[in-house]
């Protein structure tokens, strides 16, 4: 299992933003209002030759509210996930009594902690720092997530937890990596088993069966398809009663070196927000998603639970509303037919290939049917495009201005390279880049 990294404290100290600054995107909300993080967010963390996840969470909330309870069993959740705590706090408001309460749950834990004093902007803070030494975790150290100060001292600190950084996938093996994917009792030790022909998993109906990562070669119509299963062997009474406690890192860690991502939906229960964490994570990653609707043996009324999952696809995962998804009984094997020829499909369109000449010609039809904007006094100059690479398809295009080309005009060229190349059953990505310069804007 990957290392991981979570950030835990009171509401409004900063967990946010210094995720964000730690995970160098902006992956979670930042907002000036407590409680604006109610739920775990992962993202992928490098710190030179390590790395793992980091973890973000709601705020630490004491009151009974059921807003509040829920949150901070979202925070236990992370905290039972998580190989190292960073306690943050805010060092321009001072110690706060919640505080103290977060250190004693942080250390019946019994899990490595860092504490960060965030909101040291400048040196005529780092005094505020002080009071914090009364929690009793070290290291202590003050930082600012705005200013990016004290940041290198903790990631320096986080990297003695993180893990190798993994080595790159042979390209040149041809064997596609399926990654079985979804929350606990979807059913992906079942699908596996099934399509092995054996019993490989251990599969039991109690949610948190699932420990390791396991790959498993089936070999169908002459060909060899390895399956990546988030799934391992039962440890007898170690067994989690948390249900909630999916299997996310591990998810994020076999997405790595798969092709397709698999994602083993519950049909009795629907699509629910976790399955929208994986896949988003997946799509994140460049790879395509195929949705398996499972135990759709047990459904009663089909018609309605299919108009469900497509309404469910279409407001929590807009992105990947035109993945394919098809019912299965991973139990009986009812539906699982037409999952190899549809992979081959995929593979095929994931490591497609094309010249610079097709590429170009396509951009070329694409800024006369949609010419580019007017920045400023000056109008947005394409000058030539290529292919940079596969696993998924992605593009370059050399721009005058490749900073102010919009998310929308990005939007509009990727859909046009994915038209003209069949490229339906996987996403692709657009780099914009100077011609004169090695830096340019990606999406």
């Amino acid at each position: 299992m990957s290392a991981a990294i979570a950030l835990v404290g009171r509401p409004n100290v900063g967990k946010s933003s210094l995720f964000n600054r730690l995970a160098k995107k902006r992956a979670a909300l930042v907002d000036d209002m407590p409680g604006v993080t109610r739920d775990r967010h992962y993202s992928d963390i490098v710190i030179g030759d390590r790395e793992g996840i980091l973890i973000d969470t709601g705020g630490f909330d004491f009151t009974k509210e059921t807003l509040g309870s829920s949150v901070t069993r979202q925070i236990l959740l992370a905290l039972d996930e998580s190989d190292l705590v960073v306690f943050v706090t805010d060092g321009v408001e001072g110690l706060c009594p919640e505080d103290a309460e977060i250190a004693k749950i942080l250390r019946k834990s019994g899990k490595p902690a860092v504490l960060a004093v965030n909101k040291i902007d400048g040196p005529e803070k780092v005094s505020l720092a002080g009071e914090f030494h009364k929690l009793g975790f070290a290291p202590l150290l003050a930082v600012s997530a705005a200013h990016n100060r004290g940041i290198e001292a903790l990631k320096e600190e986080m990297r003695k937890y993180l893990d190798p950084v993994s080595p790159p996938r042979d390209a040149a093996d041809p064997t596609p990596r399926l990654a079985v994917v979804g929350r606990p009792n979807a059913g992906k030790s079942s699908l596996v088993n099934r399509l092995a022909g054996e019993e490989r998993m251990v599969v039991d109906s109690e949610p948190g069966t699932t420990r390791d990562a396991l790959d498993v070669t089936v070999r169908a119509d002459g060909k060899d398809y390895v399956f990546v299963d988030t799934a391992g062997v039962r440890r007898k009474g170690r067994v989690s009663e948390k249900i909630e406690k999916i299997s996310v890192i591990k998810a994020l860690k076999s997405l790595d070196k798969a092709d397709v991502a698999l994602l083993m939906v519950d049909a009795t229960t629907g699509l629910s927000d976790q399955d929208a964490h994986i896949g988003g994570h997946a799509f994140e990653k460049g790879r395509p998603v195929v949705f398996l609707l499972n135990k759709w043996d047990l459904v009663k009324d089909k018609e309605e639970a299919r108009k469900n999952f497509e309404k469910d696809l279409s407001v929590k995962m807009s992105f990947l509303e035109k993945s394919p998804w098809f019912p299965v009984s991973a139990l009986t094997g009812k539906g699982l037919k037409g999952l190899f020829p549809l992979v081959d499909k995929i593979m095929t369109q994931f490591t497609f290939q094309a010249t610079t000449s097709e590429v170009n010609k396509v951009l070329e039809k694409a800024t006369e049917l949609h010419s580019p904007p007017q920045v400023g006094r000056t109008r947005l100059k394409f000058y030539y495009a290529t292919q940079a690479g596969t696993r998924p398809p992605s593009f370059v295009v050399f721009s005058n201005r490749p900073k102010s080309v919009h998310f929308s005009y990005r939007r509009f060229l990727i859909n046009r390279f994915k038209e003209a190349f069949g490229l339906d059953l996987v996403p692709a990505k657009l780099y914009v880049r100077d011609r004169h310069r090695e830096d340019g804007g990606k999406n």
